[in-house]
C-alpha cells in the first residue's frame, strides 16, 4: 500500500477553538492549511462557556460575533464570593458583557468559516512523529489504521493540555496541579438565578451555575471534603448540597444529562516556538477555570499568530516576525495563570485567617471603582497590550477600539455595504490605515491595506495617522507624519510595495 502524503503551507494539529480560528485565518489569507484532528467526531460536551469582550471583538473582525451572541446569554456583571460585583457594562467596547455559550457553538462557527475559506480538515488523524529541517516540518500520522505523512513549511500545535506536538518537540511544561476533584455537570433548574447565572463560595467550597441559553445549565462545584477521581460521575444529591451551601439554594437542580470530575493544572511552556513549530492555546498554557480565561486566551493566541504566519509565507515579512509571537503572547499567558491562580487560591483558601482576609479585601474592592474597572478590563481582555519600542507613540501596542470610519471604498453594485467601523474593516484580514489626509501615500500597498478616515475628523485622531494590525492592535502611529515617514512604516510592516 502506498503511504499517503500531502504537502501544504501550514499544518495545524488540534481542531479545538484555537486551531479552528487559526486555520480559518490562514485559509482566508490564501495560505494552504491542513488541520489534523485525532477525534473522528465533534464533541457535544464542553468545559468552556465564557466568551469575553476582547474575544468577541476578534470574532466581530471575522463577521462571527453577532451570530454567536444570538444563541448565547450576555451577562453584564459578575459577582465574586457573593459580595463584590464586577460591572462589565462600562467597558469601552461594542460588547460590554461576557457571553455565556457552550464551547461547541463557538467551534461550529469557526469550523464552518475555516472550511468555507478552504482549510482542509482531516479527522481521525493521530500524530505519531515529528521532524523538521531548514525548509519545513514533516508530521507522521496514523489515519484509518494506515500511516500517512504530511509536509508543511510550518506547523502549529493547538492540541491541548496533553499536546502530542509539544511532547514530540521535547518542550517542558512545568507547573503543578492547582485544584483537584472539580465537579462538572449539565443540569436543568426549576428556578432561574436572578442574574441569569449564580456564583458563590463558603468556607468549604464553591459553586457556579451558567446558562447555555437552551434551558440547560452548567454546574461547576468543588468541596474540600469531597475527593472523587478524575472521570467519576458526581451524583445529583452531592451537586445540590454543594450548591446550597455555596449559593444559598440549589435552584431546584434536576435532570443531569452529563457529569464528570477533573483536576486543573497550572502550567506554561517556557517557549511557544521551536524552529518551524509553534504552540498555541492549552498546548502552550493551562490554568484553573476561574475567570473563564482558557479558551479566550487561546483564541487570542491564534489571532496574534495567524497574520504573522501569513505575512511570512507570502514573502511580506521575514521569519523573525514569528519571534514576536513569543514576545507578545507568553507574558499574556503568564498573566492569565497569575490571575486565574490567585482567584482560585483565594476561593479555596483553607485557613480562617485567609478567609477573613478574603472577605475584607472583597468588601473593600467592591467599593473602589478603579479596582473594579481594572478587574473588568483584565478579565475581559480589553486591557491587554503588547510591548512597544521605547520612543513609540503611546498608542503603539495598544488595542484599538471600534472606531467609526468614513472614506472607505464604496461597495460594488450588489455587494455588501461599505464598512462603517474598524472591526468591519478588519474583516478583510488586512492592515487598516486611519488618517485624515495621508492615505494617498499608501496607494502602492493597496493590495494589503484598507485605508479610511475617522468619522470625526476633529476628534482625538485629528492629526494622528494610525496603522492597525489585522488583530486590532496599533502597529505604528505618528502625529502629522511626512509622506516619507509613513512610507517607511508601511514598508516595515507590510513589506516592499
Amino acid at each position: 500500500m502506498t503511504e499517503k502524503q500531502t504537502v501544504t503551507d501550514v499544518i495545524v494539529v488540534g481542531a479545538g477553538p484555537t486551531g479552528l480560528l487559526l486555520a480559518g485565518d490562514l485559509a482566508a489569507a490564501g495560505v494552504g492549511v491542513t488541520l489534523l484532528e485525532k477525534r473522528t467526531e465533534d464533541s457535544g460536551l464542553t468545559r468552556a462557556f465564557a466568551v469575553h469582550a476582547r474575544t468577541l471583538e476578534l470574532l466581530d473582525a471575522r463577521g462571527l460575533a453577532d451570530e454567536l451572541i444570538a444563541d448565547g446569554r450576555p451577562v453584564t456583571s459578575l459577582l465574586a464570593f457573593n459580595r463584590a460585583r464586577i460591572d462589565l457594562g462600562g467597558l469601552p467596547t461594542r460588547f460590554p458583557f461576557v457571553l455565556m455559550t457552550p464551547q461547541y457553538r463557538t467551534e461550529r462557527l469557526l469550523l464552518d468559516r475555516a472550511v468555507k475559506a478552504g482549510a482542509v480538515v482531516l479527522r481521525g488523524a493521530e500524530v505519531t512523529g515529528l521532524r523538521q529541517d531548514a525548509e519545513g516540518v514533516t508530521l507522521e500520522t496514523v489515519e484509518d489504521g494506515a500511516p500517512a505523512v504530511h509536509r508543511a513549511r510550518y506547523a502549529v500545535g493547538t492540541d491541548g493540555v496533553h499536546s502530542t506536538v509539544r511532547d514530540l518537540l521535547g518542550l517542558p511544561f512545568p507547573g503543578e496541579s492547582v485544584i483537584e476533584s472539580v465537579l462538572l455537570a449539565d443540569v436543568r433548574l426549576e428556578r432561574e438565578p436572578e442574574d441569569g447565572l449564580a456564583a458563590g463560595a463558603d468556607d468549604d467550597g464553591l459553586a457556579l451555575l451558567v446558562p447555555f441559553g437552551d434551558g440547560w445549565y452548567r454546574v461547576l462545584a468543588w468541596d474540600r471534603n469531597e475527593r472523587l477521581p478524575d472521570g467519576a460521575e458526581p451524583g445529583l444529591d452531592l451537586l445540590a448540597a454543594i450548591a446550597r451551601r455555596a449559593l444559598g439554594e440549589d435552584y431546584g437542580l434536576h435532570d443531569v444529562r452529563w457529569s464528570s470530575t477533573f483536576h486543573s493544572d497550572e502550567r506554561q511552556a517556557p517557549s511557544y516556538r521551536s524552529g518551524r513549530v509553534l504552540l498555541a492555546g492549552d498546548a502552550a498554557h493551562c490554568h484553573s477555570p476561574a475567570g473563564g480565561l482558557g479558551m479566550n486566551t487561546g483564541l487570542q493566541d491564534a489571532a496574534n499568530l495567524s497574520w504573522k504566519l501569513a505575512a511570512v509565507l507570502r514573502g511580506r515579512a521575514t521569519d523573525a516576525l514569528l519571534d514576536s509571537y513569543q514576545a507578545e503572547r507568553h507574558p499574556v499567558g503568564k498573566a492569565a495563570l497569575r490571575v486565574s491562580g490567585a482567584m482560585i487560591r483565594v476561593a479555596v483558601a483553607q485557613s480562617a485567617a485567609t478567609r477573613a482576609l478574603r472577605g475584607a479585601l472583597v468588601s473593600v474592592a467592591g467599593h473602589l471603582d478603579a479596582v473594579v474597572e481594572r478587574g473588568a478590563r483584565t478579565i475581559s481582555g480589553i486591557g491587554i497590550a503588547y510591548p512597544a519600542p521605547k520612543d513609540a507613540h503611546p498608542l503603539v501596542g495598544k488595542r484599538v477600539p471600534d472606531l467609526r470610519l468614513t472614506g472607505l471604498e464604496p461597495p460594488r453594485e450588489g455587494g455588501p455595504a461599505a464598512p462603517q467601523r474598524l472591526y468591519e474593516a478588519l474583516r478583510a484580514g488586512k492592515f487598516v490605515l486611519v488618517s485624515n489626509d495621508e492615505v494617498a501615500a499608501a496607494a502602492p500597498w493597496a493590495d494589503r491595506l484598507v485605508t479610511a478616515a475617522p468619522a470625526d475628523p476633529h476628534g482625538k485622531l485629528r492629526d494622528t495617522v494610525l496603522l492597525i494590525r489585522p488583530d486590532g492592535y496599533a502597529a505604528w502611529a505618528a502625529v502629522d507624519p511626512g509622506a516619507g515617514e509613513l512610507r517607511a512604516a508601511l514598508t516595515e510592516w507590510l513589506g516592499e510595495a
